[in-house]
C-alpha cells in the first residue's frame, strides 16, 4: 500500500513512488492531473520549527516579492504549495514535508548539461552556446532571489534544472535562508565545492548571505563552460596529497587564479577557453583579496558574450561552438589531447 499525505486543511494526495533523494528527504510522485510531486523531511533537527517554515514559504506565494518569481512559464521555482504530514500510524511516525510542481515535465537535470556525454545522451542540441545561455539564466534567478531578500545557501548541481534552451529552474527551496515579518529563518545545508571559503569549516563557519552564493554561482559558471569541470579541481603543485574541493578553497589552489597551484590531467579543457571578461570575474570571485562579482555582473557578462557576433562554430563540427576570441576551435584540441591520452599499443609503451 503506498503513502498517503495530508494537507492541514483536510486534503489528500496518495504518492505514487520515490523519484529521488537528497541529503535530508525523499521525493515522491503525487497522484494528481497537475505534475506534480511531495517532499517528505524524516528527520529534521526541529519538526516544529521545519513546520513552520514550509508554512511560512507557503503563505509567501501570495506576497509580491515571490509572485514575480514564480511568474512565466515554465515555472523556475519548485516553491512549495502546501504542508502535508503522511497519514496513518501514531503521531511520532508521521513525517512532515510540502506539495510542490515537478520540474521533470520541462527540464532536465542540471548535470545532464555539463559534460559533452550527459548532454550527447540527454539534451542531443546543446552547445556551448547552450551552456552560456544557462549560466545567465541562473545568474539571472540567482539576482532576483537576492534582490527579494532570500539566499539560497545550498546552491549545486543537484539543486537545478535546466532544458535544452538554456533556462534554469530550482528546487529545495526550504532550505533556504529568509525573513518573515521579524523572523529569520536561517540556511540548514552546505555542500562541500559549492561552499564559500567563509562557509567552510564548524566554529567560525559564516550563514549564508547572497556573497557565499556569489561563489557557488561562480564554481557553477566555471562548470557549465568548461566541460564539468571544478574551478577548484586539481593536484597540489606542491606535491601534497590532494584531500577535497573545500581543502583546495581554503588554500587558494586554483587554475584560473594560479596556473602553477595545481596539476590537471591534458584532457582538462585548456584555460584560454574562457573570454578575458569571463576569466577576469573569475579570478575575482576565486581570490579572497578580491570583491566577489554579485550575480547581476554575472548575468550582464554572460549577456554580453551571447551578442551577435560573439561566438562562431567550427568549421570541422558545427556542434562545436566557441568564442571568437579563440583563434581555432578548443573542443577539437580537446577531442585531439584525449586521443592522445589514449591507452597505448605495447610497442608504443616501450
Amino acid at each position: 500500500m503506498g503513502l498517503t499525505v495530508t494537507s492541514g486543511n483536510g486534503r489528500t494526495w496518495r504518492l505514487t513512488g520515490q523519484i529521488g533523494s537528497g541529503s535530508e528527504g525523499f521525493v515522491y510522485g503525487v497522484d494528481d492531473a497537475r505534475p506534480l510531486v511531495a517532499k517528505l523531511v524524516p528527520d529534521p533537527p526541529d519538526p516544529e520549527a521545519y513546520r513552520r517554515r514550509v508554512a511560512r514559504l507557503v503563505r509567501q506565494r501570495r506576497e509580491p516579492r515571490t509572485v514575480g518569481l514564480l511568474s512565466g512559464t515554465p515555472v523556475r521555482l519548485a516553491w512549495p504549495m502546501v504542508g502535508v504530514r503522511t497519514a496513518g500510524g501514531t503521531e511520532a511516525d508521521r513525517v512532515d514535508g510540502y506539495v510542490m510542481t515537478d520540474m521533470r515535465y520541462a527540464y532536465e537535470p542540471f548535470p545532464h548539461l555539463l559534460t559533452a556525454s550527459a548532454r550527447r545522451d540527454r539534451l542531443p542540441g546543446a552547445t556551448w552556446e547552450t551552456a552560456l545561455r544557462a549560466a545567465a539564466s541562473l545568474a539571472r534567478l540567482l539576482g532576483e532571489l537576492h534582490s527579494e531578500g532570500y539566499a539560497v545557501g545550498d546552491l549545486k548541481p543537484d539543486n537545478l534544472w535546466a532544458d535544452a534552451t538554456g533556462r534554469v529552474g530550482m528546487a529545495d527551496v526550504d532550505s533556504w535562508q529568509f525573513t518573515d515579518g521579524s523572523e529569520v529563518f536561517p540556511g540548514r545545508m552546505r555542500t562541500p565545492g559549492y561552499t564559500a571559503p567563509e562557509r567552510i569549516g564548524t566554529s567560525t563557519a559564516r550563514p549564508p548571505d547572497p556573497a557565499s552564493d556569489d561563489f557557488a554561482l561562480a564554481v557553477l559558471v566555471h562548470q557549465l563552460l568548461m566541460a564539468g569541470l571544478h574551478p577548484f579541481a586539481g593536484h597540489p603543485a606542491d606535491g601534497g596529497d590532494y584531500l577535497s574541493y573545500d581543502d583546495n578553497v581554503l588554500h587558494g589552489r586554483c587554475r584560473i587564479v594560479d596556473r602553477t597551484s595545481v596539476l590537471l590531467p591534458r584532457t582538462a579543457p585548456p584555460a584560454d577557453l574562457l573570454p578575458r571578461r569571463l576569466a577576469e570575474l573569475f579570478r575575482a570571485a576565486f581570490t579572497g583579496s578580491r570583491r566577489r562579482p554579485a550575480a547581476v555582473e554575472w548575468e550582464r557578462a554572460l549577456t554580453a558574450e551571447l551578442a551577435p557576433g560573439r561566438l562562431k562554430a567550427c568549421a570541422v563540427d558545427s556542434r562545436h561552438v566557441h568564442t571568437v576570441e579563440r583563434p581555432w576551435c578548443p573542443w577539437c584540441d580537446q577531442a585531439e589531447r584525449a586521443a592522445d591520452s589514449g591507452p597505448r599499443r605495447p610497442e608504443e609503451a616501450r
